[in-house]
């Protein structure tokens, strides 16, 4: 209720990006020493039902932050304190970088949706590296994502040693990484979806990773790859046997949309505010569609993590049951406030119990109930 009533509305009363930055340095304010177990029991829903393990992790509910809030591995303990089952970082590219010239972030209210070309806006993943081993996680269970890209000024056809780069300097504190292709702000980076160059970078990334994993004496790190909205049925079913082929772990999908079809904001703002990734609810839709494909040409074998347009619980509820093993959120974090996560997890709880589903795991892929 503050969230709707008080605050919102005035960080919406500032441009959209520094709102961003006054939110969560107040919130990091409010978590002085020894509030953050305070923060866990208010926000976490502590439910067996939820935990399920994915990839070879181990998560306490099925809700994620998506990449892209925090692109700078800046507040992973802050937010893990508000009952995420994961955390997604970045996206961090192999060389620091300023993104896209403001203003590059934008509010559509009428559609409880984002516009988006912040162009990668982050400090490298050197820095990313050394911020990241001077900070503790507040609990082992808490679990990191790291989601890694293409540097603008790299040329398309160096990117895999971009994202190599990446990769290695920070393995040693992802519990997983994500591998973003499907950016729309990054020029020429939606080719690296198309069949060879997408086996080449993820054959890349996979043999650096195995070689990694004997250098830190550890296993290999899961490595999911995360698709656009607008592939059309042809590359999904190529981008499926890739998938296969390399043997990749897991698959988010979807991104943000370069589409404006259907949108409530007249189309005279749209137009003005021009280029840029469309998030929140006008995507809900297409992402539940994207991730039931998914699901029914990898038969289930290999894991997929829902995401885009997730404003509540039903819209998780529907993602899961769509085919999507866990679910991330981002538009509907910022329109729905701190306490998002706690109620999507308490109304997949409730329906986990309702359906007699024993775990998340139980209800993945069973089509609408």
């Amino acid at each position: 209720m503050f969230w709707q009533t008080i605050a919102r509305p005035i960080l919406f009363c500032l441009p959209a990006e520094r709102a961003h930055y006054v939110a969560m340095g107040a919130f990091k304010l409010m978590l002085w020493p020894g509030l953050g177990p305070l923060f866990r029991k208010h926000f976490d829903v502590a439910d067996p039902a939820l935990e399920t393990s994915v990839f070879g992790i181990d998560f306490r509910n099925p809700v994620g932050l998506a990449a892209g809030f925090d692109k700078d591995a800046r507040w992973f303990p802050e937010l893990a304190s508000l009952g995420f089952g994961h955390v997604e970082v970045g996206t961090i590219t192999g060389q620091a970088q300023p993104g896209n010239p403001k203003p590059r972030l934008f509010r559509l209210p009428a559609d409880h949706a984002l516009i988006n070309r912040m162009g990668f806006n982050n400090a490298g993943s050197d820095a990313a590296a050394r911020r990241l081993a001077a900070t503790r996680k507040s609990r082992p269970t808490d679990v990191l994502g790291v989601n890694i890209g293409k540097t603008k000024l790299v040329p398309v056809e160096a990117a895999t040693r971009d994202y190599l780069i990446s990769f290695e300097r920070l393995f040693g504190y992802a519990d997983y990484f994500t591998v973003n292709v499907s950016s729309p702000n990054t020029p020429g980076l939606r080719t690296l979806q198309n069949h060879e160059p997408l086996v080449e970078l993820l054959t890349s990334i996979t043999e650096l990773n195995q070689t990694l994993a004997v250098d830190h004496e550890c296993d290999p790190k899961p490595v999911l790859l995360k698709i656009a909205p607008d592939v059309t049925d042809p590359q999904l079913a190529d981008i499926v046997s890739i998938l296969q082929e390399v043997k990749l772990d897991g698959v988010i999908a979807t991104n943000t949309t370069v589409s404006r079809s259907d949108l409530k904001t007249p189309g005279e703002v749209v137009d003005a505010i021009g280029a840029g990734g469309l998030s929140g609810a006008p995507l809900t839709q297409r992402s539940r569609q994207v991730v039931r494909q998914l699901h029914d040409q990898l038969r289930g074998e290999i894991p997929i993590i829902g995401v885009g347009g997730i404003m509540c619980g039903e819209d998780a509820w529907q993602m899961i049951l769509a085919g999507a093993s866990l679910v991330q959120i981002y538009t509907g974090f910022i329109y729905g406030g701190l306490s998002s996560v706690r109620d999507i997890n308490r109304y997949l709880a409730s329906q986990l119990h309702r359906y007699d589903f024993h775990s998340v795991a139980d209800a993945v892929g069973t089509g609408r109930v």
